[in-house]
This record gives structure tokens, sequence and C-alpha cells, in this order.
């Protein structure tokens, strides 16, 4: 396994997080802390598959980044 791989690894390990937190009733769905691990987990999965290239992956992963960027800004904007 190389440190990419393991980068890949991490990002999934904090996606899964963030989805168990949501499941168990840790965090809200548009809590900043749900969005921001989400986040990390996608940039990382990310990184991995630039060495490690999967298009169905990647573009996933362009579309999780996406969607929790307009869910980061829509939640700023609504507390504004």
């Amino acid at each position: 396994m190389d440190i990419f791989q393991i980068i890949g690894f991490i990002g999934m390990l904090f996606i899964v997080y963030a989805y168990f937190l949501l499941q168990a009733s840790k965090v809200e769905h548009s809590s900043l802390k749900f969005q921001i691990i989400n986040l990390i987990g996608a940039i990382l999965l990310i990184i991995s598959l630039l060495v490690h290239f999967n298009l169905g992956s990647f573009l996933i992963e362009v579309f999780w980044i996406i969607i929790t960027l307009y869910g980061i800004i829509k939640n700023r904007v609504k507390k504004a």
C-alpha cells in the first residue's frame, strides 16, 4: 500500500465517520462539523484518485465536494 492509497483510505474513514455521526444523531446534516468531515474525506479521496485514477470514483468525489461546499455556503447565508 503506497502513501496515496493510505490517504484515500483515511478519506474513506472520514466520510464513513461523518455518516455514522449522522445516523447516531450526534450531528445534524446541516452542522458545520458534519460538512467539514465530509469535505476533508472527499478531498483526501481526490488526492488518492489523482494517482490511482478511476473516473467514476473521481466524479463522485468532485460532486461530493461541490454539494458539500453548497451546503456550507447555504448554511452560512441562512445564519447571516
